[in-house]
């Protein structure tokens, strides 16, 4: 298992980083297979102080990519934060994966546990698409007043998918075949 820690606006000192493998470097135990764990620490220009640090995890197991994000007063408590978002990442993950639920604590004095409902699809919608730039998808974005949008990038001749950041920016999904 490999880490790879990055820092945004912050300094990576040894005592984080150690931090930050003790903490998730557990997860092997939860889960197995895992590859990598890339864990970006930031610092944000907030008016709340509450929110300042964000730590966010993302875990690469074979087929399957699980992330998590968590925003703290301190980096430490960041780090804790977003390793208990992942442990029950995983947790919620392995619930799926063997088709069972497992009861939780909360729930522990009641005999009868609920069982997942299984998903479905609900509804399907087909819509023309004709290829535009990414400044075209970003102003027909704003447009449509949604959070996302799908549209066939002209540039690089792919489906992409625009999205709206929860900083007001914007990230763009292009897809890669693995």
């Amino acid at each position: 298992m490999e880490f790879l820690i990055k820092g945004k606006n912050v300094e990576i000192t040894k005592a984080v980083e150690e931090h930050v493998q003790q903490r998730l470097g557990k997860l092997e135990h939860h889960l197995a297979n895992i590859s990598s764990i890339k864990v970006e620490l930031s610092e944000e220009k907030t008016r709340s102080p509450e929110s300042r640090y964000v730590a966010q995890v993302t875990i690469d197991r074979q087929d399957t990519l699980l992330r998590g994000e968590e925003r703290a007063v301190d980096l430490f408590t960041a780090i804790d934060g977003v390793a208990n978002v992942i442990t029950r990442q995983i947790e919620r993950y392995k619930g799926k994966l063997y088709g069972r639920k497992k009861p939780s604590p909360l729930r522990a004095g009641i005999d009868t546990i609920e069982e997942e409902k299984p998903r479905k699809i609900v509804k399907i919608k087909r819509f023309p698409v004709k290829p535009m730039s990414l400044d075209e998808a970003v102003d027909q974005m704003e447009l449509l007043g949604h959070d996302f949008f799908l549209f066939f990038n002209q540039d690089v001749a792919q489906f992409n998918l625009l999205y709206r950041r929860k900083d007001g920016n914007y990230g763009l999904i292009e897809p890669e075949l693995g």
